[in-house]
């Protein structure tokens, strides 16, 4: 180990001794103790293995659009279709027939509208403007990028506009919308079957749209280096993306990054009477389900913060913890990336990791509808990204966007 290397391992390591001993502390507290330790440990395991192979919805897309590297989809393409089975099969246990109105627990199946399709649309263009997914930009904090406070802080301020748009939208396309669920119609086999096809099918696709990015070790790294200092392989981060997340719904609730993030801006907003009285039918959805908040510490809290740190030791680590600060025109971009996120992820009843992981995870079409409307915004900010480049500087290449 070299010289240099040893403060930052020694860095990594408190953090990660930090994070077991408030885990050992939360599993004493009463009631919900244990669970909370348990949303600690996953969302710490999380930010590892976001960080560790850079799964981030937004860049996957972006490469895939601009240069046509395939390894990223391939990943978000493992992990569903290890959650999808993982899923399904706790779904028979806790809903042995699934033939009726009746939803599994806490699932993230939600209603399918124009306002879902709106919503991850905006959701697309934000993250193409700021950057990032809402959970890139938590474990970009770990490595350091002070962008993402504002992306977040952006967020908040979105999910703000985004109750104060609830109601009307609520009203006019969600009260009737229907709630599909794919076992009501093909039973718990049917639908882990179609939607696998579904994934091998785009999988098949993407095979013949262009090669997987990724070059070759020049020689083959020890164990140590290929998992706390080199990239690890997209397909490993996918599977165990969809791992995590069959555990996360198994033990606690579903994966989600917004729940705290939306609870935390209704919270401020109701205590500043900004909000009507009544948010008509969202807290009867499952989602990433907002609430005014009554306690210091909930589960997707203490899942978020866990996932910053875990991504901060994972960096430390790497050696690719590189605090920077953002230029005036980073922080406008992020700001405004993450309002438009905001008010994209509360009006669609989650992001990219609750409504489109969780969700097609579950066999929910709303996380199909989310993924490909939110795929539409990011095509659509790239391609008005593109002309304004060459509308600023005639006859010039636009680079691709952060």
């Amino acid at each position: 180990m070299a010289p240099a290397a040893t403060p930052r391992y020694a860095v990594a390591a408190l953090i990660a001794a930090a994070v077991f001993a408030f885990a050992r502390h939360l599993s004493a507290v009463p009631g919900e103790g244990r669970s909370l330790a348990f949303s600690l440990l996953l969302g710490a395991a999380f930010g590892m293995v976001l960080q560790r192979s850079r799964f981030c919805f937004y860049c996957i897309a972006r490469d895939f659009l601009l240069r046509r590297e395939t390894a990223g989809p391939f990943a978000v393409l493992a992990a569903l279709a290890a959650g999808t089975l993982g899923y399904h099969a706790l779904f028979g246990a806790f809903l042995p027939i699934p033939g009726d109105t009746r939803l599994p627990p806490g699932a993230h199946i939600g209603p399918v509208s124009l306002a879902l399709v709106a919503g991850a649309f905006v959701f697309g263009l934000g993250m193409a403007l700021s950057g990032s997914c809402i959970s890139a930009h938590l474990y970009r904090l770990g490595e350091g990028s002070f962008a993402s406070i504002f992306a977040l802080l952006g967020a908040a301020a979105g999910f703000v506009l985004g109750f104060l748009s609830w109601n009307p939208l609520y009203l006019a396309m969600i009260q009737q919308a229907p709630v599909p669920w794919l076992p009501h119609y093909l039973g718990y086999g049917g639908s882990a079957l179609l939607q696998c096809a579904a994934l091998g099918g785009i999988a098949m696709w993407l095979a013949r749209a262009g090669p997987s990015a990724g070059a070759a070790a020049a020689s083959p790294p020890t164990l140590g280096q290929a998992i706390f200092r080199d990239r690890w392989p997209p397909a490993v981060g996918g599977i165990l993306v969809g791992f995590i997340g069959v555990l996360a719904y198994l033990r606690v609730a579903p994966l989600g990054v917004t729940a705290e993030l939306g609870s935390l801006a209704r919270t401020a907003a109701s205590s500043a009477g900004w909000l009507p009285a009544r948010l008509e039918g969202l807290d009867g959805f499952a989602g990433c389900a907002t609430a005014v908040k009554q306690a210091l510490w909930s589960n997707n809290g203490v899942f978020v913060l866990a996932l910053v740190a875990g991504a901060w030791a994972s960096a430390l680590g790497a050696g690719a913890f590189r605090p920077r600060w953002p230029s005036a025109g980073g922080i406008a971009r992020s700001l405004a990336g993450g309002v438009l996120m905001g008010w994209g992820g509360m009006t669609a009843l989650g992001c990219t990791v609750g409504t489109l992981l969780s969700g097609i995870m579950a066999g929910a079409p709303s996380g199909w509808v989310f993924a490909a409307a939110c795929l539409a915004g990011i095509a659509g900010a790239l391609k008005a990204g593109a002309w304004l480049g060459r509308a600023i500087r005639p006859g010039s290449r636009p680079s691709a966007p952060g």
